[in-house]
């Protein structure tokens, strides 16, 4: 893999086209680097991080309704909750930086497989720590996954434990809380402080906005979305599959739905749109386009959106429960996988290059 990874790498340094041959990327850069981070800022990061916010709150308060009155109204009620704000996350996971950053958002909020142990011994002493690194795979959405679906044998079951343990229940409402907290934590300190020194490093160094962003979501795309929620389960990286490693375990029909809106994501801010999918003309397709960036003869910004698109197709096929889907057949992960690595060369390599950006972190899966 690593082998075949160096292979496209240098071929696609050897046919990326610069305006100093055949009218490709430019030497010189003068794109408005300084508009494109109040774009971001303004039209896509704290609006996301608001309706996160809203979702996260109507979670907190679906928790505490079935902490109060526990039953199948109120645990309907949250289960409508959770979905909505699990899918809600996947707009804002890909922002790690700043104070997302500082207080380990992500790491926190999805650490997924959750470790279900660790959560039946929280609640069975009801002493725990959120904030200590070793409770992070014992909170957020993948925590309230396995308490809402998986925490017994059947539905009915698990009604019957959230009824009768109230220690669950607190667990639930305490979970949910921690989430919404962190989440207002983040976007308070975006609106104080930290909007006005993201948007105020335009230039283009290693600690600048512009280069610090492009490679949090370089590394959000292959890392968390290419490798996390398709690579470890088909087996990419350990030789043998791992249904067990899937996002939303325990619900059967919203893993999908998470991969799916997490490439939506990737490929919004990728194109400059906001959450309600308007263009602002700041993406990182309009940096290649001014830049005049080709790639064997194609624009690059065409080619990953087209790269997007065969994704997306080869995620579809896929089945709602994706560890079924590893269980029963592999193989369309292991396609979907190679869908999106193919984005992989492209944004890593071609569009990197194309900016003037280098990687700054280290790879560690493998490829």
């Amino acid at each position: 893999m690593r082998f075949l990874f160096s292979l496209l790498i240098l071929a696609s340094l050897l046919s990326y086209s610069s305006c100093d041959d055949d009218g490709g990327g430019s030497s010189t850069d003068n794109f408005d680097r300084a508009a494109m981070l109040l774009s971001w800022a303004d039209q896509v990061i704290l609006p996301a991080y608001a309706d996160f916010l809203e979702k996260s709150s109507e979670l907190q308060t679906s928790a505490q309704a079935l902490f109060d009155e526990p039953d199948a109204t109120t645990l309907a009620a949250l289960k409508s909750s959770f979905a909505e704000a699990y899918l809600g996350w996947q707009s804002i996971s890909l922002f790690q930086i700043g104070p997302a950053e500082q207080v380990g958002l992500r790491e926190q909020v999805n650490a997924y497989p959750t470790n279900t142990d660790g959560i039946e011994a929280n609640m069975q002493s009801g002493s725990y720590n959120f904030e200590l690194p070793s409770q992070r795979s014992r909170q957020g959405f993948p925590a309230l996954d396995y308490l809402l679906y998986g925490s017994a044998a059947d539905e009915t079951a698990v009604l019957d434990r959230i009824v009768n343990e109230a220690a669950l229940r607190e667990y639930i409402l305490a979970t949910s809380e921690r989430i919404h907290q962190l989440v207002s934590t983040v976007r308070e300190t975006w609106v104080s402080s930290y909007r006005q020194e993201f948007v105020s490093l335009s230039d283009n160094t290693a600690t600048s906005s512009v280069n610090r962003m492009t490679n949090d979501y370089v590394f959000y795309y292959e890392k968390f979305l290419r490798a996390g929620k398709v690579g470890i389960p088909a087996g990419i990286f350990s030789g043998t599959p791992l249904p067990g490693h899937v996002e939303a375990l325990y619900n059967k029909a919203l893993g999908k739905q998470l991969l799916l809106a997490a490439l939506e994501s990737a490929q919004g801010f990728f194109n400059g749109l906001d959450n309600s999918g308007v263009a602002h003309g700041n993406g990182f397709t309009d940096y290649l386009d001014f830049l005049n960036t080709v790639k064997d003869g194609a624009d690059l910004s065409q080619l990953i959106n087209t790269q997007f698109e065969a994704a997306r197709q080869a995620i579809n096929n896929l089945d709602d429960d994706l560890s079924d889907q590893v269980r029963e057949d592999n193989l369309l992960m292991l396609t979907a996988y190679d869908e999106l690595q193919r984005n992989v060369v492209l944004i890593k390599v071609d569009m990197l290059q194309a900016f003037n950006i280098s990687v700054d972190f280290v790879d560690a899966d493998g490829d």
